[in-house]
């Protein structure tokens, strides 16, 4: 088939000509109004990042003020300013967290009292270690000793979740520091702790009911991991560490062959079992739904199955010991000025938000939430581990994070 303009050299003289003038009208109409089009992307950068952290349009007047903080070089100063929005709190962190707070992972459940601490402690800037530690939780204004004659009719209670989704039906304003406070869970009425027993989300009803219901309370560190680590046991897995921490209840011959046991099984439990010894005074009673904490008496759960391996380690207090400290599970980066070892929930805590791993998982849980997507390429990595970096050095402020991510991905 013949080309009829190769064929007609003075059409693609014209053609040419023609675009040589084109190309050079777009390049003055651009020289002419620079400031109109950078405006425009500005805005589009503003409404995305707006979009992003909180999931529902700016008013004008805050979509230009972050389009010209992001042109003047501040865009994580306008990040900051669209997380002031009150849906960045009653929906976005809400369904950031819900999963956290269940073994399914869902995001669709009731509000509950671990959600609304860690919502509590990004709203007021918290030390985000404290999630793991504090002696607090968050609750409606009124919710706590005076019959509830708050900002919702129920009360916080040890037996059911009546306050938190009064909270939420009636959509009370999670940003409101005078409707949504902290409290002491020691001082919250039926409360078995005392200040020095609290824990943060682990000691939170909503953990208690999840991951202290019945079964051996070791699923309580496994989604201490998946949720503040963001790792799984298989992922910790390491057969190269002691075994005297394995309770009784796990065989050393599951279906008679030992090999199982030293290649398989042992790489979760011997560093699992020395870590959720910790938690040997907790429970959760079905039939008052409420969590149990008897001080000095280790629940019988721990003790179950006893003749499955009669020589292994009989839980007789709260110790813990982190026996991945060393080998491949080092590279969690655990705080040298920690002892690796104590007792209770607090100490646990302590050691786990203290560690890179804790920093570095929280950086990239919020990456995930805020980009789309995981981390792409060693780039992207590098970048997760500069913010982690960060997020530790200036006292561990999630809303850090989230301006830092929101900044760094506003060009997706």
């Amino acid at each position: 088939m013949t080309n009829a303009t190769h064929d007609r050299p003075d059409v693609l003289r014209g053609l040419q000509r023609q675009g040589g003038l084109l190309i050079l009208l777009i390049a003055l109409v651009s020289l002419a109004a620079p400031a109109v089009a950078q405006d425009l992307t500005f805005r589009e950068y503003a409404l995305r990042m707006h979009d992003r952290l909180v999931g529902v349009p700016p008013d004008a007047a805050t979509l230009n003020t972050m389009a010209q903080l992001i042109e003047d070089g501040f865009a994580e100063d306008a990040a900051i300013l669209a997380m002031t929005n009150p849906a960045f709190y009653n929906t976005t962190l809400k369904t950031w967290v819900n999963p956290w707070t269940n073994e399914a992972m869902d995001v669709f459940v009731p509000f509950n009292d671990y959600t609304a601490t860690v919502i509590g402690i990004i709203r007021d800037d918290r030390p985000f270690t404290e999630v793991l530690t504090g002696d607090y939780l968050y609750i409606g204004r009124g919710g706590n000793v005076d019959n509830g004659q708050g900002v919702v009719p129920s009360a916080y209670s040890q037996t059911d979740n009546q306050h938190y989704e009064q909270l939420e039906s009636t959509g009370v304003d999670l940003s409101n520091t005078t409707d949504f406070v902290p409290w002491s869970q020691d001082s919250l009425p039926g409360s078995m702790l005392d200040s020095s027993e609290s824990a943060g989300v682990i000691t939170s009803r909503a953990a208690a009911e999840a991951f202290f219901s019945a079964g051996t309370n070791r699923a309580m560190w496994r989604f201490t991991a998946i949720n503040h680590l963001c790792v799984d046991m298989e992922q910790m897995s390491d057969n190269t560490r002691p075994v005297d921490r394995i309770r009784q209840d796990v065989s050393r011959s599951p279906g008679g062959d030992s090999d199982i046991f030293l290649n398989q099984c042992s790489g979760c439990h011997s560093g699992m079992d020395p870590m959720s010894g910790a938690y040997a005074y907790f429970n959760w009673d079905e039939t008052q739904e409420r969590m149990v904490h008897t001080r000095g008496q280790v629940q019988l759960k721990n003790l179950i199955n006893g003749s499955n391996f009669p020589f292994g380690y009989v839980t007789t207090d709260n110790r813990w010991d982190n026996y991945w400290r060393e080998g491949q599970n080092a590279t969690f980066g655990w705080n040298a000025s920690l002892p690796g070892g104590g007792y209770g929930v607090r100490s646990l805590g302590e050691e786990v938000a203290n560690s890179r791993g804790f920093a570095r998982c929280q950086v990239q849980k919020v990456f995930e939430q805020v980009c789309f997507r995981e981390p792409a390429n060693e780039t992207e990595r590098n970048e997760v581990e500069s913010i982690a970096t960060t997020f530790e050095d200036f006292g561990y402020s999630m809303k850090t994070v989230f301006a830092k991510v929101a900044a760094y991905c506003m060009d997706d």
